[in-house]
């Protein structure tokens, strides 16, 4: 069987993970990338495609297991991701709730979590707001507004810039003052458990480079992220952080069946009380596990040796074929 991805987000630490667990690798990659790609010994096979449409065939002509990441739907758009047909690992029915932030928020809210108020139009604004757009943009055109003014110029902007087709595409929250820390989990339907993979802070650009300058340029700050951080938690965090997850996965369980599958993440504002306030969620891999292809610190406490998410990954799906359950980790 083998593993394959799309040439974007993650592809290196999935397919070297892939490549430690036995699996051939294939990824799937547009003309641009192949050189790149051809730079990397544990990739195997290269599809290199022409269009979009092109992708999704050269996707269902491996015979194996799509990993899916971040780039995936944002790449393809949510249609041409429901016509994948090879098995995908993890929950494929979470990618339509994952392009649609207000479902995203209503996910969070049902598993009892903290989340900052939502407004849900510029005109209820009466607080210093962060405003959205949806999917896995990486942060491009976020931006922050002081009051309901602010915020219908910048909406409006993104709709002149074809960002958005109108004010219902963005999801508007109250701006929680803290630091941001991200969660990186894992639930594995084989043994049952939620593992915490690791963490990590975006470093983004120019909101992070305006610190070096306070008060002299007068730039309104931007969220598009350019890499990541290693961090660690304080360890008195982490019992809330995992009472969240539990909640979240259960929830998923019972609205998004068979719920979350392999790795997600929690993305949330630590203020200074310690209270986790959680605004996003991630239902895949996300970015800021590269920063742990040896192992993070947290999953050396689980398997005692170097596991990346990507392997972690591939661990999962080798243990799922030797007990004939590859079906409770793809859909």
């Amino acid at each position: 069987m083998i593993v394959s991805t799309l040439g974007s987000h993650s592809a290196l630490q999935i397919l070297h993970g892939a490549k430690k667990e036995g699996f051939p690798t294939t990824i799937i990659t547009e003309n641009s990338r192949e050189n790149f790609y051809r730079r990397f010994s544990f990739i195997d096979n290269f599809r290199v495609y022409k269009n979009l449409d092109d992708a999704v065939n050269l996707i269902n002509s491996v015979d194996g297991v799509l990993i899916p990441h971040g780039s995936l739907v944002e790449y393809l758009g949510i249609q041409r991701t429901m016509n994948i047909s090879i098995p995908i690992f993890g929950n494929r029915n979470l990618f339509s709730w994952e392009s649609n932030q207000q479902k995203k928020m209503y996910l969070l809210k049902q598993s009892g979590i903290r989340i900052p108020e939502s407004f849900e139009s510029p005109e209820d604004i009466d607080r210093l707001v962060i405003i959205k757009l949806p999917g896995a943009k990486g942060g491009k055109g976020y931006f922050l507004a002081k009051d309901k003014s602010k915020a219908k110029e910048g909406i409006n902007h993104l709709i002149e810039e074809k960002y958005i087709k109108s004010s219902d595409d963005v999801i508007i929250q109250e701006y929680v003052t803290g630091i941001p820390m991200y969660f990186q989990f894992f639930y594995s339907p084989i043994f049952s458990r939620n593992e915490l993979t690791g963490m990590d802070i975006r470093y983004e650009t120019n909101v992070d480079g305006l610190k070096r300058v306070p008060g002299i340029i007068n730039t309104e700050p931007s969220f598009v992220v350019a890499g990541n951080i290693p961090v660690v938690a304080r360890e008195s965090l982490l019992p809330k952080i995992f009472d969240y997850a539990d909640r979240f996965v259960e929830t998923t369980r019972q609205l998004v069946k068979p719920g979350i599958v392999g790795p997600y993440s929690l993305e949330t504002i630590v203020t200074d009380e310690l209270d986790i306030v959680v605004f996003e969620f991630s239902g895949r891999i996300v970015a800021g596990t590269n920063l742990y292809v040896d192992g993070s610190p947290y999953s050396w406490l689980y398997w005692d040796e170097p596991m990346s998410v990507g392997r972690r990954i591939s661990r999962e799906i080798k243990i799922a074929v030797q007990k004939n359950k590859l079906g409770d980790v793809t859909t």
